[in-house]
């Protein structure tokens, strides 16, 4: 049998559905397919820091890196919601589903190229920046359309946002060296205790919290 492109037919091979339905049902198959998925997730998260780390890096740059990455956000996300536009006026960044089948938002803003600090100074301990309010005000926004057209988006999507939550990413602890990573985190983490369904991150955060899931590293 005579083939001109024998690593094109073998890749065509190896990732046709029946393929992969073999390699599914068999013990060392499925280790096969756990190990592509590893060095899948990998590639990700090395592609994603470099992004997170680029002090010229555009929130669409940040996008790009993070579409179709879902497992990122952490396991109790199962997939993205394929409609983006699902309030009038508005456009989610990245509209996840949770497990239980309720949307939650992520709101994109710059990372390492972000303008102004994330924190400051106020009476003796850090607390979050204008900026940062600002974005959590965007996505409590978000929310209040989504609460409001929650019925039309189940009826026409299949999308429930009763309970729908959001995640802010912004900022990098590269933005403002002068003030201890663990600082910036905890500023965050005691707004995040004190704002109704809606968390704050760093993109740092969110990589070195991928990284460190059980479900991403080889060794699992």
């Amino acid at each position: 049998m005579d083939i001109e492109e024998p690593a094109e037919a073998a890749r065509r091979i190896a990732t046709s559905p029946a393929a992969v339905a073999l390699l599914a049902a068999d013990t060392e198959g499925q280790m096969v397919l756990r190990a592509a998925e590893l060095q899948r997730r990998a590639a990700g998260l090395e592609a994603l820091r470099t992004v997170v780390e680029d002090t010229t890096a555009s929130e669409r740059s940040l996008e790009r890196a993070l579409e179709g990455q879902h497992w990122i956000f952490g396991g109790r996300f199962v997939g993205e919601a394929a409609h983006r536009r699902l309030v009038p006026g508005d456009e989610v960044d990245i509209p996840l589903i949770r497990g239980d089948g309720a949307l939650h938002v992520v709101e994109l803003k710059r990372a390492a190229s972000l303008t102004g600090p994330l924190v400051k100074k106020y009476r003796g301990s850090w607390v979050p920046t204008a900026q940062v309010h600002n974005a959590v005000g965007q996505a409590v926004n978000y929310l209040v359309g989504l609460d409001e057209t929650r019925h039309r988006l189940r009826e026409e999507l299949g999308i429930e946002t009763r309970r729908a939550g959001a995640m802010v990413l912004v900022g990098h602890p590269s933005v403002q060296p002068s003030v201890p990573e663990e600082s910036i985190n905890e500023a965050l983490r005691t707004l995040n205790s004190h704002v109704h369904r809606v968390e704050v991150l760093t993109y740092k955060e969110l990589v070195d919290n991928a990284e460190r899931s059980p479900g991403n590293t080889p060794s699992e």
